[in-house]
């Protein structure tokens, strides 16, 4: 990592000492408040016990949702701070605002070792916004800042970016620093070959990926709704299927750069219309009838990708190959994400990135199996593209 580690930090530089961690516990509740899926508390927990461990005052922040600037009680993070509490095996001291003189009593208050956690940060409009001011605030119960939250070190705000100009010391987690070993690894310094597999239903949201992927990889698998563009740019009859019209000839343009590359489904699993009840049947893509939608790839296309996966080094999985949320057409995805598995068992690099395609691996039950699940969509993809990330960038060089 070009960038500081937490883990370079000694216990005599973080004993006693006010440690600002921003965390992504994002979690999704349900009605009742209760949190659905944990996974994103129990990824920051090394970072936080690193942390614990050698002394430190731990002061965490997060955002969860989208408040847009204002008080919304649903979305307070004090369920949260009592999972938190469970995981660390410690009471975890919640804090009712992110500023101000009552979050800088709590922090002076804590023991070395004890855990505060702000409330929601987005919360106040200074956040979104990378408002000086509210960074400034932020900072001033600090002296080392630590960035662990993957999920959103593609934006510049007060808590990711704006905040490391007011401490001296900026670091990234130990979650931050897998993600780039392995994000990064992929891209510059892969076990060969490398394939990546994207998945999705719109090649607009996944054309810089693609692109810079074409020029890493040796082969890439095009699966989900994307590939109807794909067709339709070959000539081929798509029936009802989702076609980004103004995409055609880009896509076009994509199949020639990628001399033979590129690898698209032979068979489909089409529907009579988007419903997980609907009539449905296995066709070639040659042969989409009128009125009949593209919802999964079909059994021979699932045979043709693991061929082309079989001798792999390394694979980067983003976005699933069909509607994996309709379970009857979820099975392109299913198998997709078993043989991942199957090869991770054999040496090769699995690493599936954020979004959907962790949700698919999760359904299926393979997600302990793989390489490297990332923790953040949009950031996966912006790092996989060559993109720099602004709350990786403002940390200080290794």
């Amino acid at each position: 990592m070009s960038k500081k580690s937490v883990a370079n930090l000694t216990e005599a530089d973080l004993s006693g000492k006010r440690v600002f961690v921003r965390v992504d516990f994002n979690v999704p509740l349900n009605e009742a408040g209760a949190i659905t899926d944990d996974t994103r508390i129990r990824a920051a927990l090394p970072t936080i016990k690193y942390l614990t461990e050698k002394g430190a005052k731990v002061v965490l922040g997060s955002h969860m949702g989208r408040p847009k600037g204002q008080v919304v009680e649903s979305m307070r993070l004090t369920p949260v701070a009592a999972r938190l509490s469970e995981l660390l095996g410690q009471d975890v001291v919640k804090c009712d605002d992110c500023i101000g003189d009552a979050v800088s009593a709590t922090v002076s208050g804590l023991s070395n070792g004890q855990v505060a956690l702000l409330e929601n940060l987005r919360f106040n409009p200074g956040e979104e916004k990378n408002d000086p001011e509210f960074a400034k605030q932020l900072a001033a119960n600090a002296d080392v800042y630590v960035n662990d939250a993957f999920g959103t070190a593609h934006r510049a705000h007060g808590s990711t970016e704006g905040v490391t100009h007011h401490v001296d010391t900026s670091v990234g987690g130990l979650l931050i620093e897998k993600e780039l070993k392995f994000l990064k690894g992929a891209i510059e310094a892969p076990k060969r070959p490398l394939v990546a597999i994207v998945g999705g239903s719109k090649v607009s949201s996944k054309i810089g990926v693609i692109k810079t992927l074409l020029e890493k990889c040796d082969k890439l698998i095009i699966g989900g709704g994307m590939i109807f563009t794909f067709y339709k740019a070959q000539g081929l009859a798509v029936g009802g299927s989702l076609v980004e019209e103004d995409k055609v000839d880009l896509a076009k343009s994509l199949m020639e750069q990628a001399e033979g590359k590129i690898l698209l489904p032979t068979d489909v699993v089409i529907a009579d219309n988007f419903a997980p009840d609907a009539n449905a049947k296995t066709v070639s893509v040659k042969e989409i009838p009128d009125g009949w939608m593209g919802l999964d790839i079909g059994p021979d296309s699932v045979k043709v990708f693991q061929d082309a996966l079989a001798d792999c080094g390394t694979v980067i999985w983003n976005g699933p190959m069909g509607v994996f949320e309709f379970d009857k057409f979820a099975v392109g995805t299913e198998a997709i994400a078993n043989s991942l598995a199957e090869l991770t068992g054999k040496g090769c690099i699995t690493i599936i990135g954020g979004g959907d395609s962790v949700a698919a691996v999760e359904k299926v039950g393979v997600a302990e199996k793989m390489s490297h699940i990332s923790t953040g969509g949009g950031a996966s993809l912006e790092l996989l593209e060559g993109k720099e990330l602004p709350g990786i960038v403002a940390l200080d060089d290794a």
